[in-house]
């Protein structure tokens, strides 16, 4: 694994995500509060992507994250669902460096 240049935290707005697709690997990464975390971009229920368009992630109010297949909800800063068939499950958490404003992923 390497660490693999993603694009600056200044183009990520907050409450947005823009996901990755790498040769086995699907991610996306979001800013929320202020602060940016990256996720597989795979459901717990049934390992599915989570967004029916590119790059949509949120709920209607920006609240949560949501699963566009089941409507699962999941908490932004940690992943964990609270409501939908994998509640009480995680989205699988990725590691993120930034340096010089420009944000990383481990892969």
């Amino acid at each position: 694994m390497s660490w693999t240049p993603l694009c600056l935290v200044s183009e990520l707005p907050e409450k947005t995500a823009k996901s990755y697709k790498f040769d086995d690997l699907s991610c996306f990464i979001i800013k929320y509060e202020g602060e940016v975390y990256a996720y597989l971009n795979a459901c717990p229920h049934r390992n599915i992507e989570l967004e029916w368009q590119e790059n949509d992630f949120f709920d209607y109010n920006k609240d949560y994250l949501q699963c566009a297949t089941h409507g699962a909800l999941f908490l932004p800063h940690n992943g964990y669902c609270i409501t939908g068939p994998c509640s009480q499950a995680s989205l699988t958490p990725l590691t993120i460096h930034i340096i010089d404003d420009r944000i990383h992923i481990k892969y």
